[in-house]
């Protein structure tokens, strides 16, 4: 008789691998890419949740939306923010983390958790929390009244380059530290002999910063750079709970106007709104394909 050859010790170790696998790839198709599939093939129907019926024509609500103005201008408003709010932010980030990277710097630990802090407050607390910081008769109109600067009180939140700027203060405060952690990270992993190398060759703060530092950095700031857009591109809780899109929704985000169509006043129009969020989804992946190509260093 011949004898039954047994598993290998490499098909052994591919089917663990396997099998620890396959639990969060079921979990990654269940709540990603089957989302992702409905959510297209809802976004060719109209109706309400319980009756969805197809559009005709099938892409009417991708063409609908070159026609909304509401939507164009919440597409402006998130554009804007992320391009002005993403470079300060990410800059403020670099230089924190070199300030506070110094090995001779006192109570670094301290400053560090001070400049985290905000990261760890709740979105909806701290959006809350500036929206009465900005009333008319809040504390930031009350401080530049008693220091001379203004006249009279500000109507920061009911005036729209006003209520922009506080959207986009608030968003560099919130999240300056939490990508200052990343770049501390990756700062702790240069050998600082490279640092000392530099400085016998003559190399200044600036030099070294700019030739040293951004160069070994840039994988991390790479990866910041997508995490901040991504996170930009579906901006809630500050247009939500700060200015509430107003004046007149020339604050509104796109994940806000996509809210106010699903779950907002009037009739729920999931079908324009799925539309509208795979629209998002697109662009985070247009412009995170576009970081990574950039970001590629290799021939």
């Amino acid at each position: 008789m011949e004898k039954k050859k047994g598993i290998s010790l490499q098909e052994k170790q591919s089917l663990a691998g396997w099998g620890f696998l396959a639990p969060a790839s079921i979990l990654i198709f269940i709540l990603s890419f089957y989302p992702m599939v409905r959510a297209f093939i809802m976004s060719l129907q109209t109706g309400s949740a319980a009756n969805m019926q197809w559009q005709k024509p099938l892409f009417r609500n991708y063409t609908r939306m070159v026609h909304d103005t509401t939507f164009i201008r919440s597409m402006g408003n998130t554009f804007l923010y992320l391009i002005i709010q993403v470079p300060i932010m990410l800059v403020l980030a670099i230089l924190l983390a070199q300030l506070l990277n110094n090995k001779d710097l006192r109570l670094r630990g301290l400053f560090r958790t001070m400049v985290f802090l905000p990261c760890a407050t709740s979105l909806v607390s701290y959006s809350l929390i500036f929206r009465s910081m900005f009333a008319q008769q809040g504390l930031v109109n009350s401080v530049l009244m008693k220091l001379g600067i203004i006249s009279k009180n500000i109507n920061f939140i009911g005036t729209t380059s006003w209520a922009r700027f506080v959207i986009i203060f608030a968003l560099i405060w919130r999240w300056t530290g939490y990508n200052m952690v990343f770049y501390l990270a990756g700062l702790q992993n240069i050998e600082y002999s490279v640092y000392e190398a530099a400085k016998i060759d003559g190399a200044n703060g600036w030099k070294t910063f700019w030739h040293i530092t951004v160069p070994l950095l840039r994988p991390t700031i790479i990866m910041t750079f997508i995490m901040s857009i991504n996170g930009t591109l579906q901006l809630f809780d500050e247009s939500v709970n700060l200015t509430n899109g107003g004046p007149a929704n020339t604050t509104i985000t796109m994940s806000h106007y996509i809210y106010n169509l699903s779950f907002g006043k009037g009739v729920s129009n999931f079908g324009y709104a799925s539309a509208l969020s795979f629209v998002v989804f697109v662009l985070v992946a247009i412009l995170a394909a576009i970081n990574l190509k950039v970001g590629d260093t290799r021939d």
